[in-house]
């Protein structure tokens, strides 16, 4: 299978940027809201902390046979959250989640990058691709609903699985 490269991706609004390592800095106050993390737990990473993950992400899975596709979500001249996508199965199955800073919310940002990245997924060979979606978190609920997945009744780790099959 050849890896899957990100590739930016653009919205009505928005532009998805591929992940980079000098993104960090600034993401780290995007993300440093602790409220981020109610329904997923542990807390925001600081900006060396980020750093090295973001290091970790742009390096790419050790796995050859998995990609791991990380974009920040970018609006105005702002990074505004993130969006990724674990791919597996050959390419044909994408793992997605997303994630907008507290003072961005309620703007629809996220539902419209998580149909971008959706769409850039389908587009390149992509036909299941998954969430998971904690059962009180009705905003993520929401945005995979807006980006076409739908919810089913496999669980992982308390979290509900949700899914589109790519026609």
């Amino acid at each position: 299978m050849a890896v899957l490269i990100p590739q930016t991706i653009r919205t009505e609004r928005l532009t998805l940027l591929p992940l980079l390592v000098e993104h960090a800095r600034e993401m780290a106050t995007v993300l440093a809201d602790p409220a981020l993390h109610r329904f997923i737990g542990g807390e925001p990473d600081n900006a060396p902390a980020l750093l090295a993950r973001y290091r970790r992400l742009v390096a790419g899975s050790p796995d050859p046979a998995v990609s791991w596709c990380n974009w920040v979500v970018q609006m105005d001249g702002s990074l505004t959250g993130t969006v990724q996508a674990t791919v597996t199965d050959g390419g044909t199955t994408a793992e997605v989640a997303w994630v907008v800073g507290t003072p961005w919310q309620g703007r629809g940002i996220a539902r419209e990058a998580a149909r971008g990245l959706v769409g850039w997924l389908a587009g390149h060979g992509v036909r299941t691709v998954l969430a998971h979606v904690h059962p009180e978190h009705h905003t993520s609920a929401a945005v995979a609903a807006a980006a076409g997945l739908a919810p089913t009744e496999r669980w992982q780790d308390g979290e509900r699985r949700w899914e589109l099959t790519v026609s």
